[in-house]
């Protein structure tokens, strides 16, 4: 509920601040006194456009903050959603500064207007003659006749399992669609596949390594004259190396023993000649293994060409990407070669959740079903209360083809006015006041069965005779017992029902004019109730009139 409004510098309103009650209340007086100022300043705090001839002083900030009790709102989860903290008596302040820019606050903390008016609706509902357009809304429609059959929750289970089976139809279609597409490219896709694992592709090297092996075949004989030339030089018996180094060795064993420097140069000498016969030995052995092998060149060179060629028909540089490619291609062979399985399991998976999806569909259905006709009949209880004895009132359900949002169900809601006459959807034969008491009527039954937030009814009961605004009233106040209900009138036979009376008026100020809201006391609801009446000067009759209607 709304538990206080306080607004600073605002149209004609330089400072209120007024405290609100729960069950009924009503806010009165002259045309021209406020009223729509202080729409516009609830407004403004829940998200609506700021605009800077709003501001009373220009050189001033305006600043509009509201305090709203929300315990049993159980809207926790919505804070949640807008990363808000969630606190039971929640604060929204709105400031508009002097150079045009605007801030918003929950709880101190910013926030855009998005999230303004997202909280709006589960915090509050101003309703007037001029919004009755959500009664041919089908989301509304469908939102009141769950509410009463107590589906909400529910509803969200079947929209979750539904969003399921969206997503398991359309993967059926993608897969089907591409399986088609697959099976057309089915034999040249396994061509290309088969080319690949002929080529039998395994190390991401092997090109490095075919160009070693190719380059040292194209030398062979080249390496082998080099290998036995340098075999000659190292061993050759008179001025080989290795004679000449054994010659070196045995000098220096001769004068080793007399000098350490001689014996460091003798280590020396047999080190080398150590490494030496290592050296012949190794030359000795690629010496051997060297041959020319015209078969094994033109085999790797045919082999180096396969790769090349397949990389370059395949629009690759690497052998790695080329593996690649191989893979990518087995798997769509597979898929082909395995599209009955997939088929088979993607369907099962769709009649699987159509099944989950249709069980809660159809519960939520029966449960429609089973409210609708005593919907029926209470509302057109109350409509008869407020002079549309004639009223007729069927909510019309019947069953779709396709899943929706909502269910298996389409809603209607279909009017006949008067006796005789055809029913018909409510925008083709309401009136704007019939609508506003068909509107008036469903939310004072919903207020049984849901937590609704507050309702600020906007001069709903305009163009009405006294004996229909007195319903009116009656029906405004049977839902204040269930909920906070707001009513701007001029009316006195609404204003005399409510629990707590609020005016609206304005002052010249020296050079100013500025709007109050104030609470009104018994004695002041009188004279208030008695200018409503007969004018400002409130004859005798008048008061007791007045009297008579708060005492009823």
């Amino acid at each position: 509920m709304l538990v206080s409004l306080s607004v600073q510098n605002y149209a004609l309103i330089k400072r209120l601040q007024i405290d609100f009650t729960q069950g009924y209340s009503v806010i009165t007086g002259e045309t021209g006194a406020g009223k729509s100022i202080l729409l516009g300043a609830l407004g403004l705090v829940l998200g609506n456009r700021a605009d800077l001839t709003n501001l009373k002083d220009k050189d001033k900030k305006c600043v509009i903050e509201a305090e709203f009790q929300i315990g049993s709102y159980q809207i926790e989860q919505v804070f949640e959603e807008l990363e808000l903290d969630y606190e039971p008596l929640t604060i929204i302040r709105r400031e508009l500064l002097p150079n045009g820019k605007s801030r918003a606050f929950v709880n101190d903390t910013p926030v855009n207007l998005k999230a303004l008016q997202e909280l709006k609706e589960y915090l509050l509902d101003i309703h007037s003659q001029h919004n009755t357009r959500s009664l041919s809304d089908k989301n509304y429609q469908f939102y009141v006749v769950d509410a009463l059959a107590g589906n909400l929750e529910l509803l969200k289970t079947y929209q979750a399992e539904h969003k399921k089976y969206k997503k398991s139809v359309k993967e059926l279609a993608l897969l089907k669609a591409n399986q088609q597409e697959a099976q057309q490219q089915y034999e040249y896709n396994l061509h290309l596949f088969k080319e690949l694992q002929n080529a039998k592709l395994k190390e991401v090297d092997e090109i490095e390594t075919l160009e070693a092996e190719i380059e040292k075949l194209s030398h062979a004989e080249d390496i082998k004259t080099y290998l036995f030339e340098s075999l000659q030089v190292s061993t050759e018996e008179q001025i080989g190396v290795q004679t000449l180094l054994n010659q070196l060795q045995v000098a220096l064993s001769k004068i080793a023993p007399f000098d350490t420097a001689y014996s460091s140069m003798y280590e020396r000498a047999k080190s080398l000649k150590i490494e030496l016969d290592d050296l012949v030995f190794e030359l000795e052995k690629h010496a051997e293994n060297v041959e020319a092998n015209p078969e094994e060149l033109e085999t790797l060179n045919d082999r180096l060409s396969l790769l090349f060629d397949l990389q370059k028909k395949h629009f690759v540089t690497s052998l790695a990407e080329l593996i690649e490619v191989r893979e990518s291609l087995d798997k769509k062979v597979g898929e082909v070669e395995d599209a009955a399985d997939l088929l088979a399991s993607a369907e099962k998976k769709v009649k699987s959740q159509k099944a989950v999806t249709l069980k809660i569909a159809q519960e939520i259905s029966d449960k429609r079903k089973k409210v609708v006709g005593d919907f029926k009949l209470e509302l057109e209880t109350v409509l008869a209360k407020l002079s549309m004895e004639n009223a007729q009132f069927v909510v019309d359900i019947q069953p779709v083809k396709e899943f929706t949002e909502f269910g298996i169900d389409d809603v209607s809601f279909l009017l006949s006015s008067n006796k005789g006459s055809d029913f018909g959807l409510l925008k083709k034969v309401a009136s704007g006041g019939e609508l506003s008491r068909i509107m008036l009527g469903i939310k004072m039954i919903l207020s049984k069965f849901v937590s609704l937030p507050t309702i600020l009814f906007d001069e709903i009961d305009t163009g009405v005779s006294g004996d229909v605004a007195t319903k009116i009233a009656d029906v405004m106040n049977t839902m204040g017992q269930n909920m906070q209900v707001i009513t701007i009138t001029h009316l006195p036979q609404v204003a005399s029902k409510a629990q707590t009376h609020y005016k609206v008026f304005k002052k010249v100020e020296g050079e100013e004019t500025v709007s109050y809201l104030t609470q009104l006391a018994k004695n002041e609801r009188i004279e208030e109730i008695a200018e409503m009446l007969g004018g400002k000067e409130k004859s005798k009759s008048a008061i007791e009139h007045a009297t008579q209607l708060l005492s009823i």
